[in-house]
């Protein structure tokens, strides 16, 4: 049997992915909550969007200072992603875990393929598409957030990218800045519907921002697009494995 204590190093390790990469690490939250430190589904994805609304906070104020966060384009993505993690934090509690697991773990493989496949370097201006379409996709992220507790970061950079037309520093920062505004939202609807365990939450948030600090000064010396592909792999394996469990 795995020690529950065993999650709080791999809270390191989440961080220190977030940091190597600027994203994806919190993908594992719930994974490391649910089979390693034996909280249920239902309290997992609530706990995953604290950590990944303060990891992604961290990562959002660096980007504000450095002038990388597009307040027009998230002003356009931000209303429709806050009542999507509302709706999918609403669905969250109403679906069966092995569903809300399934769903996980396909988000997960998506996140993998994106890692694996997907440009390391796109392009710097790509053209701007019609806000409907936008509003659109800003929904979407935001049920998938609210419904399995994850930030959608995978997701939303490539559409602020191919979508809002951002470069890609911009495209991340403007991304962290709506994965935070769409994890307050998602927790706002739990909260009071599930008793939390907030010690721990507290505990796995420090230290995972811990990790985020110290991956960051590791990501300059090291390639990013072997830590992609190398942390795609981690995901594709960690994906399959908790769609075959979840059956």
């Amino acid at each position: 049997m795995i020690p529950p204590q065993l999650g709080y190093p791999l809270a390191l390790f989440i961080g220190l992915a977030l940091g190597l990469l600027g994203g994806g690490g919190s993908i594992l939250a719930v994974p490391v909550l649910h089979y390693i430190m034996g909280f249920p589904v239902k309290e997992a994805v609530p706990m995953s969007l604290v950590v990944v609304g303060f990891t992604s906070g961290l990562g959002a104020l660096t980007h504000w200072r450095a002038g990388t966060v597009n307040l027009r384009t998230a002003l356009a993505f931000g209303p429709p992603a806050i009542v999507g993690a509302l709706l999918g934090a609403e669905l969250g509690l109403r679906a069966t875990p092995r569903l809300q697991l399934t769903v996980f773990a396909v988000v997960m493989l998506l996140a993998a393929v994106s890692m694996l496949f997907g440009p390391v370097t796109p392009a710097e201006h790509p053209p701007r598409k019609p806000i409907p379409l936008i509003t659109l996709i800003g929904g979407l992220v935001g049920v998938l957030t609210g419904f399995v507790g994850v930030g959608g970061g995978f997701l939303y950079v490539p559409a602020l990218e191919l979508l809002g037309g951002l470069p890609i520093k911009q495209a991340v920062g403007t991304s962290l800045l709506l994965i935070v505004i769409s994890c307050i939202a998602g927790v706002a609807r739990y909260h009071g519907s599930l008793d939390l365990d907030w010690p721990v939450i507290g505990l796995f948030t420090l230290i995972a921002l811990l990790g985020v600090q110290l991956g960051a000064r590791l990501g300059r010396r090291l390639s990013q697009a072997s830590l992609r592909h190398g942390f795609g792999v981690l995901i594709l394996l960690m994906g399959a494995l908790v769609l075959f469990k979840g059956r």
